[in-house]
């Protein structure tokens, strides 16, 4: 079963987000649909003909883990853009943001920091599955850094092309549109 990628063209219009940048963010996410389906066909074929013990094998099955990811991961961000108001301060997200940061401004501080840093990557609040604690953490690259048992909840990408053509090296201005455009609903559905 292939991958297909996703629509996100209602996206367009959005403040701070320029069309062009919005439609170059798509054609590399549909890049990394693309990218997977591709290599998950190759490794099924080297599967079935019994080459599973080559180095070309095990550089795909590594490789998988970068597009899937990358596939993945813009899915999340995407679906958690589009948005007009602020986080529901009496939903429980906020609550929960709350308990586990001291208070929703020390989180957004804390989320704000972790996504400024110096370095290419994701920042992503995630829920830890095996108690619900809510952390932010710093993704260096699509498949190095996830937490193990951990449930994506709030993704922003912070890869340049994410931001560079609008805001050039401004990464805080971007992370502002960013806050201006989170849908705190589909956010909130997230949390487990």
């Amino acid at each position: 079963m292939a991958y297909a990628a996703k629509d996100y063209a209602e996206l367009i219009g959005m403040e701070g987000f320029s069309e062009t940048l919005l439609r170059n963010h798509f054609t590399l996410y549909q890049g990394y649909v693309s990218n997977t389906n591709k290599e998950l066909e190759i490794l099924g074929a080297m599967l079935k003909e019994g080459r599973t013990s080559t180095p070309e094998y095990a550089e795909l099955k590594r490789r998988l883990g970068w597009e899937f990811n990358g596939m993945r991961l813009h899915e999340y961000y995407f679906e958690n853009l589009g948005g007009k108001g602020g986080i529901d301060e009496g939903g429980k997200l906020a609550g929960k943001l709350a308990a586990d940061f001291g208070s929703l401004a020390d989180w957004e501080k804390d989320f704000r920091a972790t996504g400024a840093m110096r370095g290419i990557g994701w920042a992503v609040l995630y829920q830890d599955t095996s108690n619900g604690r809510l952390i932010n953490f710093w993704i260096n690259e699509h498949d190095v850094s996830h937490p193990a048992g951990g449930n994506p909840l709030l993704i922003m990408d912070v890869f340049e092309h994410a931001f560079m053509l609008d805001y050039g090296l401004k990464r805080a201005d971007y992370i502002e549109a960013f806050f201006r455009n989170i849908d705190w609903r589909t956010v909130e559905s997230r949390l487990k």
